[in-house]
């Protein structure tokens, strides 16, 4: 499948700046939507001669009025509703029950599901209009079950989730796909920052391809790497009492603020 034009949130690093020149490298014109301006510009003057062409759309998608005037910006540029929407920006940081601020899990929910859920919604109205389109949205392996020291992210992931399953159920037979992608860890800026082990890595390009190819397919669910998806989907097969008790023991231990 060949895409003309792309949306993509987060773009000015990790996937999403993987993806961009990807779909870019492929004759596609890409809406490369991030707050670094001058991270997308950088990544516009990447592309080589004759390839697509990478628009910079400098954004805080935590400003949705802001971000429904880039769609539609991008719409008019583009002509009509865009051929693929991808929802990608994501923020993490540890909360545990023990060291916990309202302010971390409020600026969660908010970009990795409130925010990433008005990509969509906003791309998809001129979708339905036309018939066709395809809209992404980038959850996590962290989604299947709620992850120790890290209540915010996995809640904000598994409502993305099941967000695009709704979507999915209400689209069919509509020319338009609602994908997921759940991607276990990869090298990226986000990940650098992490203290703990992270089984099964890959290199950002690694899981572009795996993602990209994904797209192309219209896979409703493209999740990697497999020995990764393979155990967390065995622990979301376990009993709450026997998974909580398997999290307890894993769990990374946060003293209690004094005081």
């Amino acid at each position: 499948m060949a895409f003309q034009s792309v949306f993509i949130t987060g773009a000015s690093s990790g996937l999403g700046r993987g993806l961009a020149l990807d779909y870019a490298r492929k004759g596609a014109t890409v809406f490369a939507a991030a707050r670094r301006a001058s991270e997308l510009e950088a990544l516009a003057k990447e592309l080589a001669a004759g390839a697509g062409r990478i628009v910079p759309v400098p954004l805080d998608v935590a400003n949705l009025d802001a971000q429904e005037k880039a769609i539609r910006a991008a719409e008019a540029q583009s002509g009509g509703a865009l051929d693929l929407v991808i929802a990608n920006a994501g923020v993490g940081t540890p909360t545990h029950a023990l060291d916990l601020d309202w302010r971390d899990v409020q600026r969660i929910l908010h970009i990795n599901t409130t925010a990433a859920c008005a990509t969509l919604s906003i791309a998809l109205p001129a979708m339905v209009a036309q018939g066709r389109g395809t809209v992404v949205g980038v959850s996590s392996l962290a989604s299947f079950r709620g992850l120790p020291g890290n209540a915010a992210y996995s809640a904000s992931k598994a409502a993305l989730a099941t967000f695009l399953e709704s979507l999915r159920i209400d689209l069919r037979g509509t020319g338009i796909q609602a994908l997921t992608i759940y991607p276990g860890f990869v090298r990226t800026e986000m990940t650098a920052k992490n203290k703990f082990p992270m089984p099964f890595i890959l290199d950002a390009d690694q899981a572009v391809r795996t993602m990209v190819r994904g797209i192309a397919r219209g896979k409703r669910s493209i999740a990697y790497p497999l020995p990764l998806v393979l155990g967390t989907r065995f622990l979301a097969s376990l009993p709450a009492p026997v998974y909580e008790f398997v999290g307890s023991q894993i769990a990374p231990k946060r003293p209690r603020k004094k005081g």
